[in-house]
């Protein structure tokens, strides 16, 4: 694991041109809320968003959503743009996205600016994830 500062980025793609990495490079880990007010990390690889129904089939139930920034930040102690797995303020169930496997990943640090270097493979075994199908290709940008 390594932890890079990096100058402030406006978007994904922008974090991966000032870290030399494509974008699929970068993950994505995104607070899910469900609707029992529990949540769930979804490791989303960049250029790629969840897929709501894949998503919803794995964990078996019928109802996700992203929560508003006070509720990510209530649920794990990091604001939207940090959020992170490790040292999350709960350890919520991690599901990964397939595609990452076997991969050596950059991630949110818990801090703007910082991005964290790790294995996923590791992140997998360190946090019992679900890997799975659990994402679709993000559309082009214009």
């Amino acid at each position: 694991m390594e932890i890079l500062e990096r100058p402030a980025a406006g978007s994904l793609y922008e974090a991966a041109e000032l870290l030399g990495i494509p974008a699929s490079g970068i993950v994505k880990t995104l607070v899910v809320k469900r609707s029992d007010d529990t949540y769930l990390f979804a490791l989303v690889p960049g250029g790629r968003s969840i897929s709501w129904p894949k998503l919803r089939a794995v964990v078996g139930v019928n109802k996700l959503r992203l929560p508003e920034p006070d509720l990510a930040l209530a649920a794990t102690g990091y604001e939207r743009g940090t959020i992170v797995p490790i040292g999350s303020t709960t350890a919520w169930p991690v599901f990964a996205d397939e595609s990452i496997v076997g991969q050596r990943i950059a991630m949110g640090a818990g801090a703007h600016g910082y991005s964290l270097f790790v294995d996923a493979d590791d992140l997998i075994a360190a946090y019992d994830a679900t890997v799975a199908d659990i994402s679709v290709p993000e559309e082009p940008r214009a």
